[in-house]
């Protein structure tokens, strides 16, 4: 059961996902200021978008693999009916994402811990690329950035699971981080004034909302094909 829903999906939860970001990127943003060398701050927009580029380019990569997986193991195993119950799931992670977002429950937190064993692996490669010589050496610090643990993430990935091949899952990842963008822009101080109102309460209330009505819709449009 394939949407063209699924990419926008995906996009909207970067967008609206701009509350996590500053929680869980406020420590990789402070790091990123003083890798840039600090006769070259003048140039810190290149710096900072060579390291949403990297970051960006992981997501896609870890959509095209899920994605990937997932469809040859419906074409294998799980068929028709295996997709649509992973539909049901994504439609219940953005539930579960928007009731975060609100701050209403905060579960979500227990499946970041599921990538912290593979993060412990991965974050030293990040200190091998700082501080910066260049924009482009920014390109592979976020890359690796782009794998911490984070249930945003793990949301948009469920939306790659259902999408039906490679490509697609790397396009559902791609708007993802596109979506993340402009909070990433905001740590970095490329768009200050938008720091403040992302984090806004109000502006998670109606974010958490959006997100759980999106999740309710993917439910509803689901049950009826499972039974």
């Amino acid at each position: 059961m394939t949407s063209q829903l699924d990419p926008w999906a995906a996009l909207l939860i970067g967008l609206l996902g701009a509350g996590h970001c500053i929680a869980m990127c406020g420590g990789v943003a402070a790091a990123f200021s003083m890798a840039v060398p600090r006769e070259q701050r003048r140039l810190q927009w290149l710096y900072l978008l060579s390291y949403n580029a990297g970051r960006i380019l992981s997501y896609a990569l870890a959509g095209a693999l899920v994605g990937g997986v997932f469809a040859g193991l419906a074409d294998i195993s799980l068929g028709k009916q295996g997709l649509t119950w992973l539909r049901l799931l994504a439609g219940v992670m953005m539930i579960l994402l928007g009731l975060y977002l609100a701050r209403w429950w905060f579960g979500l937190l227990q499946l970041e811990r599921l990538g912290n064993h593979l993060w412990r692996h991965l974050k030293p490669l990040a200190g091998r690329f700082v501080p910066f010589r260049h924009p482009l050496a920014a390109l592979p610090f976020g890359m690796v950035w782009g794998w911490l643990p984070c249930g945003l993430v793990y949301s948009a990935l469920t939306w790659s699971a259902v999408s039906g091949g490679m490509g697609q899952g790397a396009l559902v990842m791609a708007l993802f981080g596109l979506g993340t963008l402009p909070t990433l822009l905001a740590l970095g101080g490329l768009a200050e004034g938008l720091r403040h109102w992302l984090n806004h309460p109000g502006f998670r209330r109606f974010s958490g909302i959006l997100l759980i009505f999106y999740g309710l819709f993917t439910v509803t449009q689901v049950l009826p094909v499972l039974y």
